[in-house]
């Protein structure tokens, strides 16, 4: 009884710093320097931890916990490095391995890391979404050609390319009624939209909106729709409303953040990669993160 009341009281106190924090406003989780230059990919798991790649050294995926204490959780096999996380519904995680050219899966329990997916026709696996069945996307960029192209990964682990002779993709997510996929191109600064069809191919593209200038990098979607698109360069989140208008920008502490997640007790906490601190930073925003909402059942 003590201990559950201690417990309670934990995340009573808990909640409300998280509260307390100003709205829309980035504030450090982390201590800069933590992680190396190649920090990416955060992830919010099913307790609530943050996990995102090149913690202390390259090759690593880090844990931090909501009040940011870190550590290394795994060590990725040898010539492995990752970049973007998702977790499915059951709790594995997926890793875009972009020195492997692979796809892993990692199983939190015994901290087990498999490859789950690779096509030698695979150039750079960058970043992941994943839709409500556990279909995996990848975006899969070729920084040298300046081109991109994009991958479907089925539960059975097997891969089809389903986009090609596009610019650099990089930031791709999956729209709450998993109907779209979007994807963001970072050199060309374009963001688009495709329709997923009921066969699980894509749809003629749409372009969504396109910035005059800095780049694009990682971005997911909150429960209404709007995505969070990190801005590399300029050192901001843009938020992008499902019309591509942008509702606003929010400035992250660093000019080069990298990804982002959302979690929290609400769901409402979002995470931020910054190369500059090589640290995570974090804002609230309004309503909660679509891959926390999944994740939680909500």
């Amino acid at each position: 009884m003590l201990i559950r009341s201690a417990a309670s009281l934990t995340m009573a106190v808990f909640t409300m710093f998280q509260a307390e924090k100003p709205l829309e406003k980035a504030v450090p989780l982390t201590k800069p320097g933590e992680f190396t230059s190649g920090i990416e990919g955060p992830a919010c798991g099913p307790a609530g931890d943050i996990f995102a790649v090149n913690y202390g050294k390259q090759g690593t995926i880090g844990r931090v916990t909501p009040d940011g204490k870190g550590e290394i959780w795994v060590t990725l096999p040898a010539k492995s490095v990752g970049n973007g996380i998702v977790f499915n519904k059951q709790g594995k995680m997926f890793v875009a391995d972009y020195t492997g050219h692979n796809i892993l899966r990692i199983d939190p329990a015994s901290k087990n890391v498999e490859v789950f997916a690779h096509n030698p026709q695979m150039n750079q696996p960058n970043d992941l979404a994943i839709s409500e069945d556990g279909t995996l996307w990848a975006s899969d960029p070729n920084w040298g050609k300046g081109t991109g192209q994009l991958w479907r990964i089925d539960a059975n682990g097997s891969t089809r390319r389903v986009a090609e002779d596009m610019g650099t993709t990089n930031g791709i997510e999956v729209s709450p009624d998993g109907k779209i996929l979007y994807v963001n191109e970072s050199v060309q600064r374009n963001l688009w939209a495709f329709p997923i069809l009921p066969d699980k191919t894509l749809g003629q593209k749409k372009l969504l909106t396109q910035f005059p200038d800095h780049g694009f990098d990682g971005m997911r979607a909150d429960a209404a729709g709007n995505l969070h698109v990190t801005r590399h360069g300029k050192g901001t989140v843009a938020i992008v409303s499902p019309k591509g208008e942008v509702i606003k920008e929010i400035e992250v502490l660093g000019k080069n953040p990298t990804n982002i997640c959302f979690g929290g007790p609400e769901g409402k906490t979002a995470y931020v990669t910054e190369v500059d601190g090589k640290r995570i930073v974090s804002y609230r925003w309004e309503v909660p993160g679509l891959a926390w909402q999944r994740l939680n059942g909500k």
